[in-house]
């Protein structure tokens, strides 16, 4: 795809310097990169220019200027201008290679490919900087499809459509040609393919005016003499021997010729910058102007060049690049021809190729067919029936275990993140387990002695965590003193209790006798009927009967704790919605995404970080045994948890695997709550949200048609298979794509409806057609 650069001049001036911005993207897109710098002061860059221009103007090479300035001489100043433009370009990028402005010249060789095709837009209203050689620039002549062209910093984009034309119609102004030759440039456009040309030889003003108003252009020529007054004043083109205009005079005429679909007006004339900023102020998506004076045999050959590769079917600024580019082929006789055309660009316009010029309105697709016209219907029929037959599907849960399937692999395929540096998670396995009984510690029926627990939270609060999550039931009185005492007074150690089970008889897991309940959370999870935990239970109301009175999760008394000293408290707004500072956690309903007639009070859907790995882990033993880094623990939050794989091992399927062996514990599973928590608040990070179910019908119909339109467009099998293929995995990318963006969307129905919609679709027109055949042959 082709690029677009965009270097953007902001206030300065060559004695201060400039301010630049670079930016980078795809044509058509936004940019993808943006960086400043600047080039530094260089109040002898003008100098020199006028300098290499005085030298060029002494030439007098029948320039096409106002008649009475031609001046011819007698004596040849070409090695001079050859001299003195070989200094502009050195000291011009000297200049460019300047330490301030390296930064961006480093972005674009990174960012941008040799093969690349490139526009290159030059924003600025300083007139001396637009008339430097910036073909020149070395950086440019790595690139050889990039062409550079300028622009103003205000533009604005053409909205109203274009009138078709049946070829490339041109209005072509042949000035006043004393003392030039035009006919040639007249002999060009006549030659050109699939053009319309229309001349106006020496017109006066009133036939120009009509000629504007009274058709549709898509290019505007202009040959004969023109002339700029002054550096900073308006161009001036000359009719006829007696009459002229300046751009502001035509400027009615031309916004009716622009809003009618004008798309590029060509100065093959003197002095262009003039006309080129007037003409600017009227929006003309595209120009080609001379920078200086140019003489006949320049201005003939570039339009013979340009014409040749852009009907050729070369985009716009590759057919300028290669006809400036061939002018160097008469340099010998006119220094410095390649200087001369300049692109000058509306930015907010794309260029159009001619192919894209000659556009022809369809009368076959106006006027359909009959039979084009009950494909149609055809088509919207099938692609109707299948969307209702698959929400049908849908809304009795038969596509259920499908959806979710297909959401664990989008959440697998995401690409990882960074570990959360705001948890620490510390671990008990199989050998911590192993070390307490070998040094004689009574565990008592859970996975850490008194001892060892203990000890554990001594070392924390000397480092002050900001919270401590215990995630190990004691439901059970503790027998140290020491213990009971810390159990008591560490406010920022949060304890676990399980609620009971509405399903089953058990009235859940009490917590430990020690802790207030203000500093107990439930350490419930919410799984699938295929035991995955996609779900974020965020608090509930416990059962009467239930052992377990927190109203909270683990994972939210958590990150209470951590938001608390920055000022945010949670609350519930009118809705029923959690909300934590300005982020609001929507509560899932019974029918969200894949989700159909689901118990969803309390919870969201878990946005795991990409990754099992969530957050820096050490284990019981290396903490109690080894230096701790104070950064690794200082207000941070602290999860202690069981990853031992023993008896009774807390291990629990997610998204990222389903068998033992891929299953995450479930004290990493809290982690990824508490981040998502966290993250959604302080980081931005998406939560994952569901469209409604009235929008999810919507994109699935909208699946159906594309599948209708597909079996109608494509008869072949191998190739619809094909072309089918390629459109589910176009879907696919959306919806991962969005997933990304904490959107899921439905891609198994939208995928479903689509196949569906191209094979009724398929056998019906096939139906169709056999039973044409039939009365044909009967006929």
């Amino acid at each position: 795809m082709a690029k677009l650069v965009v270097l953007k001049f902001g206030d300065g001036c060559f004695e201060v310097g400039f301010t630049v911005t670079l930016q980078i993207g795809e044509e058509s897109d936004r940019p993808s990169t943006e960086i400043t710098g600047k080039l530094p002061p260089s109040p002898e860059m003008p100098l020199y220019y006028a300098r290499w221009q005085s030298n060029y103007q002494k030439l007098g090479n029948r320039y096409r200027l106002d008649a009475d300035q031609i001046q011819v001489t007698n004596v040849s100043m070409t090695q001079d201008c050859h001299n003195m433009s070989h200094i502009l370009r050195a000291r011009f990028n000297t200049w460019l290679r300047a330490e301030e402005f390296r930064p961006l010249r480093e972005k674009w060789l990174e960012r941008l490919s040799p093969t690349d095709e490139i526009r290159v837009i030059l924003q600025s209203e300083n007139s001396q900087l637009q008339k430097l050689p910036w073909h020149l620039w070395d950086l440019l002549e790595r690139y050889p499809k990039a062409e550079i062209a300028l622009s103003s910093p205000s533009y604005e984009r053409i909205l109203k459509p274009r009138s078709p034309n049946p070829a490339v119609n041109i209005l072509a102004i042949v000035g006043n040609s004393q003392g030039i030759d035009t006919k040639a440039d007249q002999a060009i456009l006549q030659r050109c393919p699939g053009a319309d040309v229309t001349f106006l030889v020496e017109p006066q003003r009133k036939e120009v005016t009509d000629n504007l108003w009274g058709q549709n252009w898509d290019i505007l020529f202009f040959a004969g003499h023109s002339s700029n007054q002054g550096n900073d004043g308006c161009g001036r083109i000359y009719l006829n021997k007696t009459d002229s205009l300046s751009i502001g005079e035509l400027k009615y005429a031309l916004k009716i010729a622009i809003e009618r679909g004008l798309q590029l007006a060509i100065f093959n004339s003197c002095d262009g910058l003039g006309l080129a900023r007037e003409l600017a102020d009227l929006h003309i998506p595209q120009i080609i102007i001379m920078r200086e004076p140019v003489p006949d045999q320049v201005a003939q050959e570039f339009l013979k060049y340009f014409l040749e590769g852009f009907a050729g079917g070369e985009s716009l600024y590759q057919a300028v690049r290669q006809a400036r580019e061939r002018l160097q082929g008469i340099e010998d006789k006119f220094p410095c021809a390649t200087w001369l055309p300049v692109i000058c660009q509306n930015l907010a316009q794309i260029p159009l190729t001619w192919e894209e010029l000659k556009h022809t309105q369809n009368r076959s697709i106006l006027n359909l067919r009959p039979s084009l016209k009950c494909g149609f219907t055809m088509a919207l029929l099938s692609s109707l029936a299948m969307s209702a037959l698959v929400c049908g599907l849908r809304f009795v849960g038969a596509l259920q275990s499908n959806e979710l399937q297909a959401f664990d692999l989008m959440m697998r395929s995401r690409p990882s993140e960074e570990l959360d540096h705001r948890l620490l998670v510390v671990t008990i396995d199989d050998t911590d387990l192993a070390n307490q009984r070998r040094n004689g510690e009574s565990l008592k029926g859970t996975s850490i002695s008194e001892k060892s627990l203990n000890q554990l939270l001594v070392k924390l609060k000397q480092y002050q965590p900001r919270a401590i999550g215990l995630d190990i039931y004691r439901d059970f009185p503790a027998e140290q003193q020491d213990l009971i005492t810390r159990f008591q007074q560490t406010d920022n150690l949060i304890g676990v209790c399980k609620g009971s089970d509405a399903t089953t008889s058990v009235k859940g897991i009490e917590p430990p006798p020690e802790f207030p309940k203000n500093r107990l959370g439930f350490s419930d999870f919410i799984h699938d009927k295929d035991g995955v935990v996609r779900r974020h239970l965020m608090f509930m109301n416990q059962e009467t009967a239930s052992l377990c009175s927190a109203p909270y999760a683990l994972s939210m008394q958590l990150a209470f704790r951590y938001l608390l000293p920055l000022g945010i408290k949670p609350k519930f707004n009118s809705k029923g919605n959690l909300q934590l500072g300005n982020t609001v956690f929507p509560i899932l309903k019974s029918r969200t995404g894949g989700y159909q007639g689901i118990d969803a009070k309390g919870q969201i859907l878990l946005n795991y970080r990409s990754s099992k790995q969530i957050a820096e882990q050490v284990t019981l033993t290396q903490l109690l045994s080894s230096p701790i880094n104070p950064k690794a623990i200082k207000n941070r939050i602290i999860l202690i948890g069981v990853v031992a794989k023993g008896d009774f091992p807390d291990y629990w399927a997610t998204p990222y695997g389903s068998i033992l062996d891929e299953q995450m514990p479930g004290v990493i599973v809290q982690a990824h709550m508490v981040s998502q928590i966290l993250s959604a608040i302080l980081d931005g990070r998406p939560l994952l949200r569901a469209w409604s179910p009235g929008v999810e019908v919507i994109w699935i119909l909208g699946w159906a048609m594309v599948g209708g339109l597909l079996a109608l467009r494509w008869y072949l099998l191998p190739t619809l298979a094909l072309v089918v293929g390629m459109s589910v995995g176009v879907l696919y990318v959306v919806c991962f794509g969005l997933l990304i963006w904490g959107v899921w969307v439905p891609f198994v129905p939208s995928a479903l409806v689509l196949l569906l919609t191209v094979g009724v679709t398929s056998i019906v027109k096939q139906t169709k057609s056999l039973e044409r055949r039939q009365q044909s042959s009967r006929i």
